[in-house]
C-alpha cells in the first residue's frame, strides 16, 4: 500500500469490526497511514493497548474527536444539543467533557480535537424526514420546499441564541486550554444534519468573535456536499471565505446524500472534488473519514489521485 505521509485515517472506517484497540490500529497502518483521527467510539479498554503504540512511536494521533473516550449518554452524543444546552448543568458537563477530550488529545500529543458544538433543537428528526422527502419526491417538490421552510424559520429564528451560547462555552474551553498551555485547536465540524450547527457562516461568526484563541473550522467536505445539496447554504462560495479558518478537514465525497465514500472513485466523476483540493492542501491536519464498505485499494486509489492532483496544483 501507498505510504499516506502526513495524512491520517479516522477509526470510523473500521471500529465496529474490532474489540482490541491494537488490532484496529493495525489494520489502518497495513492502509499506509501513520497517523490516526481517534473517533468518538474509541473507548478505554480499546485505548490500554493503543497507549502503548503511541508510546513506541507506532502510530501518531492527529486528532481525537470529541466526546473522547466514548462514554455512553444520548445527552452528550454526537448529535446533540451539547455547548449549546439550556440546561446549565448539561452545558457545564459538555465544556467539563470536551477538556477532557483535549486532555486526551494532549496526552498523545494531538493537534487537534474535532467537535460536534451543537443543534438547533426540534421535537423530532426534521433531517430525516426531509431527507426521505427528497429521495422519493425531490428538492424541488412541493411538500420538501414546504417543511424545509418550517425548518429553516425555526433554525435562522433561534441560531443567533445557541451561536453565542456555543462561543460562550468554547470560550470557557479556550481559556482552561491557555492556562494549561494546550497547544491544540478545537476543530468545529460541518454537520451532516440541516438542523445541525455550525453553518459556513456560523463557523465564520464564533471565530471571528474567539480570534486569538484555539477555535477554528474543521471542514467536513462530504457533510458540506450535502448540505449544498438540501439547501442550507452555497458550499462552493462560502468555502472561498471561511477558508482562512481551517484548521482541519474530514475527506470524503457525498453520492447523493449518502456520505463517507472514497472521493473520485465511487462517484466515478473525476472533476468535481477538484473544488475541495485548496482546502485540503491549506488544511494542517488531513483526515480520510470512510464508511466501512471501502476497500483498501478503493481507499489507495482515492489517495493517489487526490495527492497527485495537489501536486499539479503546486506546480
Amino acid at each position: 500500500m501507498l505510504d499516506k505521509g502526513s495524512y491520517s485515517f479516522s477509526t470510523c472506517w473500521n471500529i465496529k469490526r474490532h474489540t482490541v484497540g491494537r488490532e484496529m490500529i493495525e489494520e489502518i497502518k497495513e492502509l499506509g497511514f501513520r497517523y490516526v483521527e481517534l473517533n468518538y467510539n474509541v473507548t478505554e479498554d480499546m485505548m490500554q493497548t493503543i497507549e502503548p503504540m503511541i508510546e513506541n512511536g507506532e502510530i501518531g494521533v492527529s486528532s481525537v474527536h470529541n466526546v473522547f473516550p466514548f462514554i455512553n449518554d444520548k445527552d452528550y452524543d454526537t448529535d446533540s444539543v451539547m455547548l449549546g444546552f439550556d440546561d446549565e448543568e448539561k452545558r457545564k458537563r459538555s465544556v467539563e467533557l470536551l477538556i477532557r477530550s483535549m486532555e486526551y488529545a494532549n496526552r498523545y500529543g494531538a493537534k487537534a480535537v474535532v467537535v460536534h458544538p451543537g443543534e438547533v433543537p426540534f421535537d423530532y428528526n426534521i433531517d430525516s424526514a426531509l431527507k426521505k422527502l427528497y429521495r422519493e419526491q425531490g428538492k424541488d417538490s412541493a411538500a420538501y420546499q414546504q417543511l424545509w421552510q418550517e425548518m429553516l424559520e425555526r433554525r435562522e429564528r433561534l441560531s443567533p441564541l445557541y451561536t453565542k451560547r456555543i462561543q460562550e462555552s468554547l470560550e470557557i474551553v479556550s481559556e482552561h486550554a491557555a492556562q494549561k498551555g494546550w497547544d491544540i485547536a478545537l476543530g468545529i465540524e460541518t454537520r451532516s444534519r440541516c438542523y445541525q450547527m455550525p453553518s459556513l457562516m456560523e463557523v465564520k461568526t464564533i471565530c471571528e468573535n474567539l480570534k486569538g484563541g484555539p477555535v477554528r473550522l474543521w471542514y467536513d467536505i462530504g457533510h458540506a456536499m450535502m448540505m449544498d445539496r438540501m439547501g442550507l447554504y452555497d458550499n462552493l462560495k462560502e468555502l472561498e471565505e471561511v477558508k482562512p479558518y481551517i484548521y482541519g478537514v474530514h475527506i470524503h465525497e457525498t453520492l447523493e446524500l449518502s456520505d463517507h465514500w472514497c472521493p473520485y472513485v465511487h462517484s466515478k466523476d473525476v472533476e468535481y472534488f477538484d473544488h475541495f483540493l485548496e482546502a485540503i492542501n491549506f488544511a494542517k491536519v488531513k483526515v480520510y473519514e470512510l464508511k466501512a464498505v471501502c476497500q483498501p485499494a478503493e481507499i489507495d486509489e482515492s489517495h493517489q489521485l487526490i495527492s497527485t492532483k495537489i501536486s499539479a496544483l503546486k506546480g
